[in-house]
């Protein structure tokens, strides 16, 4: 019976729809028992990240859909000292807005950031899952409904295994169980640009490697000079660049807590 969201990046376009649905839907409007309108501002249940990363010419911007991640067994409750939130039965957390006393214990256990106060009301606040709609026989929550690209997939676990396969968490759980999993993540990257001084030209099918421990990742520059060491995880790597013709140039000690970018490489002839 657990129902699952499945956030599949590389469909993400950066559109928003999502995240304005969540606020058409519960801006002004009233769904208790299951939630009290949400503010204008200052909320977002639902809410586009966007992240820059790498320099300029090297930049990729990132967008990640998140919301509470509804877990199977939530820090938020275990922090409620007034018991007000609950599981149902679908998996879905609710945080009850009746007997919420505000003391905001749960938004400060929250790994996720997705629990708001309402100062004005009182109360903790946060992503249902749309849950009224769901008990009134529609499928998918706003958010859901409403993705032009099918980022967003809602539905039983059951359902959705094989889009769970291979997905992950957003960050370490901690033991939570979050039931939001999330495909093709972006890891980071170095990258740069190789040319000829002397010739004043780009050099195409540059062999290039990235090493670190005992991976060995190659690549080629492409039409533009260009290569990319994509999805690299946090770490620390050398990178060696060795056109045909041209004496080897490398790079060490890159940490790539961040994404890299080591800009134009001018090579020098043997």
């Amino acid at each position: 019976m657990s129902k699952v969201f499945v956030v599949d990046v590389t469909k993400c376009n950066g559109c928003y729809s999502c995240q304005m649905a969540c606020k058409d839907e519960h801006c002004g409007n009233d769904w208790f028992p299951v939630a009290r309108p949400q503010p204008d501002t200052g909320q977002f249940w639902c809410k586009l990240k966007d992240e820059t990363v790498g320099t300029v010419p090297k930049v990729r911007v990132r967008y990640t859909p998140t919301l509470c991640n509804h877990c199977e067994r939530p820090a938020c409750q275990a922090a409620c000292d007034a018991g007000a939130i609950y599981a149902r039965e679908d998996g879905l957390i609710i945080i009850d807005p009746e007997t919420c006393n505000g003391c905001g214990k749960c938004a400060e256990s929250c790994l996720y950031g997705s629990i708001y106060l309402n100062g004005e009301l009182g109360i903790a606040q946060k992503c249902t899952g749309c849950a009224h709609l769901l008990d009134n026989g529609y499928a998918l929550p706003r958010c859901v409904e409403i993705c032009p690209t099918g980022c967003l997939q809602f539905g039983e676990e059951s359902a959705l295994a094989d889009e769970i396969a291979g997905a992950r968490r957003l960050q370490a759980d901690e033991g939570l169980k979050p039931r939001v999993w999330y495909r093709n993540l972006p890891g980071q990257f170095i990258a740069g640009t190789v040319y000829d001084p002397a010739s004043e030209e780009v050099i195409i099918g540059a062999r290039c490697r990235a090493v670190s421990g005992g991976k060995l990742l190659e690549v080629f520059t492409d039409n533009y000079g260009d290569f990319w060491f994509n999805d690299l995880p946090v770490g620390k790597w050398e990178v060696f660049i060795e056109p045909k013709g041209y004496k080897q140039k490398a790079f060490y000690d890159l940490n790539t807590r961040e994404c890299i970018n080591l800009g134009d490489i001018a090579m020098e002839g043997e």
